[in-house]
């Protein structure tokens, strides 16, 4: 099962947990880590995670951040296709970072596509992403556990 976590979710864990949702969704990403680490699951990074990873000012999210990729076993470069995909994407109304990230999950067929980013992720839903399927980190967790 081979899995693409967009940055908003790689960084749940660190957010603030004053609300449930926020509580429940570090906890499912934690979880899918951890089957990463097993073997269970398979993570996927790209150049476009490693840009947005350059540009966090934070050095503790963006450490923490690098260590979660550095668990992913395979590397999307972005090409002319995944481009051309992400301006698609763009054209559906997703913004250029978010569809350079779902265009690299499509094109390297990953099963899941998990975004925190509710207005993303309600939009990412009525695009066709292929086999890619596009979910929360709950219904991600749902998904991997069954």
């Amino acid at each position: 099962m081979r899995i693409y976590l967009d940055m908003c979710s790689i960084q749940r864990p660190l957010d603030t947990k004053t609300q449930p949702r926020i509580a429940v969704e570090a906890e499912a990403i934690l979880g899918i880590l951890t089957l990463c680490e097993a073997g269970q699951v398979e993570l996927l990074t790209s150049d476009t995670l490693v840009f947005e990873l350059e540009r966090n000012p934070h050095p503790i999210r963006k450490e923490y951040a690098l260590k979660v990729l550095t668990k992913a076993t395979v590397f999307i470069r972005t090409d002319d296709h995944i481009e051309a995909q992400a301006r698609a994407f763009q054209a559906e109304g997703i913004k250029p970072l978010d569809a350079l990230h779902l265009a690299s999950a499509v094109a390297t067929k990953a099963d899941y596509f998990c975004t925190c980013d509710d207005r993303f992720l309600k939009r990412a839903k009525t695009v066709d992403t292929g086999q890619t399927k596009v979910v929360s980190p709950l219904e991600l967790i749902a998904e991997v556990t069954q």
